[in-house]
């Protein structure tokens, strides 16, 4: 009967560090160094096809770095916990992915929802859309009028989907159904 070794994959293991110098460098390569040791001595492997590097901030060296004998990517950005980082540590990217994530959402409560009555689609935009925008304004709040705006645009969409109130002005919609814009739901 043929014996097989169980191993398993570490997940979600993150390491970081400051390099301002060559030192830096050379104390993080060690630490993946023994990274690579644990996993082996526990049964254990990294998925390096999904290990990457991320270089944060202008100026910094880009150091190569590697796990055992194989280098690592570097990548210009990494989605963690529902948070897209970027290297330029810049809001837009994560702006742009919720707002694409609640417009599909508004669109198939638009398709699926056999009423546009306030009693309707009020409840299933505040439980499934206006989660994603204020995680965002929460999280952290978009430095630019652009950002801000593309998450205000989604607002505008769903208040003026409810009958009766597509015509009137985005503020008198929000007051109408005792919203807040985006914006004013961080001071909230």
């Amino acid at each position: 009967m043929p014996s097989y070794s169980r191993r398993n994959f570490s997940g979600d293991t993150k390491l970081s560090g400051v390099v301002h110098m060559p030192e830096g460098q050379d104390a993080i390569q060690r630490d993946l160094n023994k990274l690579k040791k644990w996993a082996c001595v526990n049964l254990m492997r990294f998925n390096k096809a999904k290990c990457k590097i991320l270089h944060l901030c202008q100026g910094n060296p880009c150091y190569q770095y590697g796990l055992g004998d194989e280098g690592i990517e570097s990548s210009p950005a990494k989605k963690d916990l529902g948070v897209l980082v970027g290297e330029k540590l810049d809001m837009t990217p994560q702006c742009i992915l919720l707002t694409q994530k609640a417009n599909r959402i508004l669109g198939c409560t638009k398709r699926s929802a056999a009423s546009r009555y306030r009693e309707v689609i009020l409840p299933l935009y505040s439980a499934l859309v206006r989660p994603h925008l204020e995680y965002c304004i929460q999280l952290q709040y978009p430095r630019h009028k652009k950002d801000m705006d593309l998450l205000e645009q989604v607002q505008r969409r769903a208040t003026k989907m409810i009958r009766g109130l597509e015509y009137l002005s985005c503020e008198e919609r929000l007051r109408e159904m005792g919203l807040f814009s985006v914006e004013n739901s961080r001071l909230r």
